[in-house]
Formats: structure tokens, sequence, C-alpha cells
């Protein structure tokens, strides 16, 4: 017979006789041994951290029920994957049962948790005062707290490189940071950051700011602040499209960057979803018969959407329709959306982990700066939103040549020639690095990929002090459709992939130059000194 693993899923999901049985004996077995071990007194604590305290190891009950609950997590698991069902069931059902399973872990509730139950007796029960309190003020914020907020400010102790805003419209701000060295490369960096977050992932302090790596180099650095869209705005900002971003924000920062330095071209640096719409901007120009770029920096992006990870689980036409209907032709996708679904991708370490030490323990989480910009989230218009989730997650156009449009231009990213610099992260769960990869056979120019150690944020923020982690590269200049084998034949390099990067955006940056004494022009006044106005507004 065989055995559904939830009679609520809308089809029938089973499991074949002879693997069902293989783990109702597996789970029998390891059952009567945790059960033996634990009346004996010999049952050890589980490895997992969540039950690593003293007060689980002190308690023989305590310690049963985390091996019970474990347990009974990977026969779940075990079951998903031995199911008849496709694939893509398959990973809904893995991304569902995970968030059941991590919800329900005995350590998330008080009643059920000897190390929060022991925090409350040892501050004779100001844990408890303290965790009622944390969880009142994040209910105000309307999110989890996952640091201590009020040891940043931005502008004081985040985003603090020096430089002037040199132009702003409704979309964006653009920022001119100001030369650290007597002379300059003549061809200035232009970088577009994810819209669905703040900039200053790329400038989060002294030590770890990509942006005052970049400007300690010699280059002429401009960055796009995005406006972060209120539902109280009432000048249509909810309504911007794709395409106006494209022509708006993209193209005009790199047209004022071109105009502020003098030169017919700039080199240009996407991150993440800003890769997505700098690559795309630059088709629409290429399409039009303009070369604004000499050269492309893509970090973790992806412009071939045919494996976008665990972010698949949210992706079927139903969810496009829903949301063209509720915000296709004006509105906001909340960043608060956003920010959850992310942090749900791992829900053990950006949910309960904070649950428990947050609420149940009384504790203030640790001054963070990376987390600090994680809780800043942004908006976006709803029109944007839709086009870019049908287009690429759920369509993947992008990587057709002619079947996206902005406007009334068909974008094709295969006329790109220019020089590209194409970066991945190994353990990257938003941009396997496999489809940051991908951009290899689309691109048409010289390119270089580079493959970074760690994660979506951690591989990227990686500065050349710290010594950490490693990268990989080829120096063959054949790139392979097949991304494993591009890897065999990779060579490991210590360190940060920072000087990488820095030596070969040199060779496309032209000669020194005596560096400005004064941001913008003419045509293009400073109007107030970075990191500027619109980074500073917070999602509703």
């Amino acid at each position: 017979m065989n055995a559904p693993i939830s009679a609520a899923w809308p089809v029938p999901v089973s499991v074949a006789p002879d693997a069902l049985a293989d783990i109702q004996a597996d789970f029998s077995r390891e059952w009567l041994r945790i059960c033996d071990e634990a009346q004996r007194g010999v049952l050890a604590p589980p490895a997992d951290r969540r039950f690593r305290g003293a007060a689980w190891a002190a308690s023989r009950q305590h310690l049963l029920m985390a091996h019970a609950y474990l347990l009974s997590a990977r026969v779940l698991s075990r079951m998903v994957d031995a199911a008849q069902v496709g694939e893509p069931l398959r990973n809904r059902l893995r991304f569902s049962i995970m968030q059941w399973v991590d919800a329900l872990s005995p350590s998330n509730f008080l009643a059920f948790n000897p190390d929060a139950q022991q925090s409350i007796i040892d501050t004779a029960g100001r844990a408890l005062s303290d965790g009622l309190a944390n969880l009142a003020n994040d209910l105000r914020k309307g999110r989890i707290s996952q640091t201590d907020d009020s040891q940043f400010e931005i502008g004081r102790n985040v985003a603090t490189t020096p430089g002037q805003v040199v132009f702003q419209n409704p979309l964006f701000q653009l920022i001119q940071y100001t030369p650290q060295t007597d002379t300059v490369y003549a061809r200035p960096l232009v970088i577009v950051p994810p819209n669905i977050n703040k900039f200053y992932i790329l400038d989060l302090q002294p030590a770890n700011s990509f942006v005052r790596y970049a400007v300690a180099q010699g280059h002429t650095v401009f960055m796009v602040s995005w406006r972060n869209p209120l539902s109280s705005d009432r000048d249509g900002v909810d309504q911007a499209t794709w395409s106006e971003y494209l022509d708006n924000a993209v193209l005009k920062a790199l047209q004022v960057a071109s105009d502020i330095s003098g030169q017919d071209q700039v080199n240009a640096l996407g991150f993440c979803v800003g890769g997505t719409m700098l690559a795309s901007a630059l088709a629409l120009a290429q399409a039009r018969g303009e070369h604004p770029a000499a050269s492309l920096t893509l970090l973790t992006t992806m412009l071939d959407f045919h494996d976008t990870g665990v972010l698949q689980v949210f992706v079927d036409e139903a969810h496009a329709m829903l949301r063209d209907q509720q915000i296709g032709q004006g509105g906001l996708m909340a960043g608060r959306d956003l920010a959850t679904t992310f942090s749900f991708l791992r829900p053990n370490e950006l949910v309960w982990n904070y649950v428990v030490g947050n609420y149940l323990k009384g504790q203030t989480p640790p001054a963070f700066d990376l987390l600090f910009w994680n809780g800043d989230s942004t908006n976006l218009p709803g029109p944007f939103f839709t086009w870019y989730f049908r287009n690429t997650y759920l369509e993947n156009n992008l990587k057709v040549p002619g079947r996206a449009r902005a406007g009334e231009v068909a974008l094709d990213l295969t006329r790109l020639k220019m020089p590209a610099y194409l970066y991945g992260s190994r353990e990257d769960h938003i941009v396997p690095w496999t489809s940051a990869y991908a951009s290899t056979q689309l691109l048409r120019g010289p390119l270089r990929f580079v493959l970074g150690a760690s994660g979506h944020i951690a591989g990227v923020i990686n500065p050349p002090e710290t010594g950490k982690r490693n990268y990989w590269v080829s120096e063959d200049a054949a790139l392979p459709g097949d991304p494993g084998v591009w890897f065999s034949q990779a060579t490991e390099h210590a360190g940060s992939w920072w000087p990488d990067w820095s030596q070969w955006l040199a060779e496309h940056s032209g000669a020194k130059r005596r560096a400005p004494v004064k941001a913008g022009n003419t045509r293009y006044v400073p109007i107030e000194p970075a990191p500027g106005s619109y980074v500073k507004v917070r999602a509703a």
C-alpha cells in the first residue's frame, strides 16, 4: 500500500511500498536505539547546534525529545526523496516540509526548551520580561530583529565613503565618490546595485567596503542609489516599469558619469538584480546603435534563469497572474514581503534562531553591519516587479534573443561584445553559481569567469586584508558550456578575488590623470553629500 505524505496536498503524493518499508524499518531500529540509550543514561547530545546547550544535556527527557524530533525530521526528508513525483513538485514538497519541520523544533517553544527555561531562572525572571519587550518591539517594527539596529546609522558608521550626489530623478540618485589617490584612471566605474536592497552592502564600513577599495585603486566610482518608493508617494513612482528603469535610471547613470568624466564610455558593474538590469540596459542601448560601456562586470547575476535554485518553489503562472492583477498596473511590491521570502530560504539561521534568542531568552542580538543592511528592505514598483518576475524567473525570456522587450525594443544579450568579468559564489543559494556561469554562453566579448567561496553576500564582500576564503579561475580563454568541466580545469587561489578583478579592470580603464578636485561639472552640480537622502528612506 502506498503511503500519502500529506493528505492536504492538492495532488496525490505517494511512496513506493519497498521504499516505505525501508524507511519504516530504519525508523524503528533507530528509535529503539535512542530509547535504549536514554534509559541507560548514555544518550549523547545531538550535533545540531539548537540542542548543544548544557541544559539539554542535563535533562534526559529533553534530550530524548530532541533526538525524537531529529529522527522524525530525517524520516520526513527521506519520504520526500522517495516520493513518486516529478522534480518540481518534489522541490516544493521539500521546501514545505523544511518550513514545518524547522518551525516545530522543540527549541522554538519555551515549554520544551530547557536552555530558555534556565535563562529565566538565572536572571530571576528578567529574561522573560526582556523577551516579551523584544517581541512587542518587533511587532511594532513588523519584522524580527536580527541585529541591534541602534548601533548603526547610515552615513555615520555605514555608507561612509566620502562623495557627493551629482544627479537625481524620481528613480535614483547618483553618487560620485571623492578620489583617494593623486591620479585616477580616465574611464570611470559605474556601479548598479540591486534595487531589492540598499546600495550600501557595497559600502558597509571602511574595512569591508568594496566602494572604498575600488576608489583606493584609483578609480572614479559612481554609485546608483535607488529610491525606496512608499505607499504615501503621490508622484506615480508606483507605476514605474522595467523599461523606465533601464532608460531613466541605468542608462541615465552611465550617461551622467560619461559626461562628468569626459569619456565616451564607462566601465559598468552590476550586482545581482542590478546586473540583470545593467545587461538589459546595455542590450537596449545596443539595439539603438549606442555603446556606453567599455567593459562589464557582473557579480552573482543571472541572465539565464533556467536554474533559479530554491527560489523556483515560488515561481508558477498562478503566482505571476496574481501579482499581475494586484500590482501590475500600479502599486508596490512590499519590501517586507521580499525580505520575509529570503529569510525563510534559511529559516533556522534567519528566523528561528532569533525567535529563541530574542523572545525566549530575552537577548539583544549583537551589532552586525551586514544584518543591519539585511533588515533595511526596499519596496518595488508593481509594474517593474511583475515584468521582472514573469520575464526572468517564470519564462526566462532574456535568454532568447528578441523575446524580451523594453518598450517597443527587442533585447538581445548575445549582441553584447564588450569584455566582461563574471563572478559567482560557490555556496550561493539565491544565484546558483552554475547559473551565474551560464552568462558565459550568452555574452560574446572576451570573458573571464571567477568563482568565489561562500555565499551570495559573504562571497562578494571579501576584502583582501582579512585573508579569508579563496577563489577559482581558469586562464584558459575557452569557457565550456558545462560549468563542471570549467571547474575541473580551474585553479584555486587563496584569499579575495578583489585584486584579480582590480587588475582586470585596470586594463580597461585608460591612462592615469590628475584626480578631479571637485565632484560633478557645470551641468551636474553636487546636490548633497554622500550617501544622499534616498538611501535613508525606510520601507514602511
